[in-house]
């Protein structure tokens, strides 16, 4: 194992670092953190072990890199939304959309999505960084709100639970998905309590 951890400069560097953590990426997803192991990430990016440990100390540093991959996929897309909110607010439309997009990305990367969740009851780190980007999310949009016009009291704990909420509606639809459910109507009564939330 290398005892200092290179920090690529050149392009051929910089990608067989993309390509160890994208290999990451796709084995979590695939057969879960703790079923991969660092031989079968250098296989799957087309590199030597050697050269996987010339980047990152063991599994688990990759594993903090592939999450900053997942955000990036997830959350940014997000958060691009988020800013694009201006006055006057349609709340309806807005949740609408949020709902959608959130559910989407949710199915997009389910399976990455699982193994990462499960790792915050186990890596204290991991569920830092969860918390961490709940209260960005949660900062960004009631500034978001409260730019356009948005009275602030209350803002933050309206926020707050209404990613909750879409949160949840999300890992119940794609991922519990009971056949006794429609979707479609459950997604309109959370969009209709939600906008009640914002405009009572």
């Amino acid at each position: 194992m290398a005892e200092t951890i290179r920090n690529p400069k050149q392009s051929r560097a910089i990608d067989k670092k993309r390509r160890i953590i994208e290999a990451g990426y796709t084995l979590f997803a695939r057969d879960g953190y703790y079923n991969t192991n660092t031989a079968q990430i250098a296989k799957e990016a087309g590199v030597s072990t050697g050269i996987v440990y010339g980047y990152f100390h063991d599994k688990r540093d990759i594993l903090m890199e592939v999450l900053e991959l997942y955000i990036g996929k997830v959350f940014e897309p997000i958060m691009a939304m988020v800013d694009k909110i201006t006055p006057p607010i349609h709340f309806d439309f807005i949740l609408k959309h949020a709902v959608d997009a959130v559910v989407e990305t949710h199915k997009n990367n389910a399976a990455i999505h699982a193994t990462l969740h499960s790792l915050t009851h186990s890596d204290q780190a991991v569920n830092d960084r969860f918390l961490e980007l709940e209260n960005k999310m949660t900062m960004r949009l009631s500034q978001r709100l409260t730019e356009s016009g948005y009275p602030q009291e209350g803002v933050y704990e309206k926020v707050h639970l209404a990613i909750r909420c879409v949160q949840d509606f999300a890992h119940e639809s794609v991922y519990d998905n009971h056949d006794y459910i429609s979707y479609d109507r459950m997604k309109g009564l959370l969009v209709g309590m939600l906008k009640h939330l914002f405009e009572e």
